[in-house]
């Protein structure tokens, strides 16, 4: 699903509901303009914003987005800031070492500034099962530019013949498809893991499995779920199927990073559409 397209630039670990909750926009760069990410992570405390936005500002960039997320009962700070700037104003080298100083002063637990048109991209595998849609819509994405990622491989559980179009595509571009077809005994996580060594992340589009923990921890970097419902209600299989027997109105789709407990990680990015049952009541 589309909610995946913003997944892949950016890391924000935002945990439950927020007390101060910041978002606004601006106008779109102009072309000689560069666009920079700026992802943070720290004990909350007064003038974080001021500060960070005093950073940027400084150096002659421009937010274009800002969003703030301070959990409840938390005592922790998120933000995710998108901006444009000059780089012959301000070299990348030198961005580097401002969000560096900004993340020492408020003792950050993570701080990770990118900028896409000049950072080599991330490595991401994804995974899937039999459906293809989420699948198709991210190769598409990433086709068309909105993904600025390298896809290192597909791995799914499910055997796709040679004339299917996702087949046909992944041949086009030159991507490595796996099929490592899994049991309830044997989920081949081993060889999994063997396929993605080289990754910085994966993408679980609707790959209908359960990692283990011990994957989990053997892996060691982001993996990021696309799941097709609202979390945190339906977790699970059929979360639609779910929605339809409460009598909710409105279904659609979640990406969030991968935790040990089904369905609990943190979220990143969720879009809501009125569903077609509701045109029956």
């Amino acid at each position: 699903m589309s909610v995946v397209r913003r997944v892949c630039s950016m890391f924000p670990q935002v945990v439950g509901f927020s007390k101060r909750n910041i978002s606004f926009k601006t106008l779109d760069p102009p072309s000689p303009l560069a666009h920079g990410i700026h992802v943070f992570y720290c004990p909350d405390a007064v003038g974080i914003v001021a500060k960070l936005s005093d950073c940027i500002a400084s150096r002659g960039g421009n937010i274009l987005t800002a969003d703030v997320f301070v959990p409840e009962n938390k005592q922790v700070f998120y933000s995710r800031s998108d901006f444009v700037f000059d780089p012959a104003k301000w070299p990348r080298a030198q961005m580097e070492e401002d969000f560096l100083k900004l993340s020492q002063t408020f003792k950050a637990m993570r701080s990770v500034v990118r900028v896409p048109a000049l950072d080599p991209k991330y490595k991401i595998a994804v995974l899937a099962s039999k459906q293809d849609h989420c699948l198709v819509d991210l190769l598409h994405g990433w086709q068309d530019g909105r993904l600025p990622v390298d896809i290192t491989c597909v791995i799914s559980n499910h055997h796709r013949a040679s004339n299917t179009h996702v087949i046909r595509f992944l041949e086009r571009h030159g991507i490595p498809y796996h099929c490592l077809s899994t049991t309830k005994e044997e989920k081949r996580e081993g060889e999994i893991l063997e396929l993605v060594q080289n990754t910085d992340f994966l993408v679980l589009a609707r790959y209908m499995q359960i990692l283990s923990r011990n994957f989990l921890r053997s892996y060691g970097n982001d993996i990021i779920n696309i799941h097709h419902g609202l979390l945190p209600s339906f977790k699970g299989s059929h979360p639609s199927k779910q929605a339809f027997e409460a009598g909710v109105k409105l279904i659609g789709a979640t990406s969030h990073f991968v935790t040990e407990e089904l369905d609990e990680g943190p979220i990143i990015e969720q879009m809501v559409n009125t569903s077609f049952f509701m045109l029956f009541f």
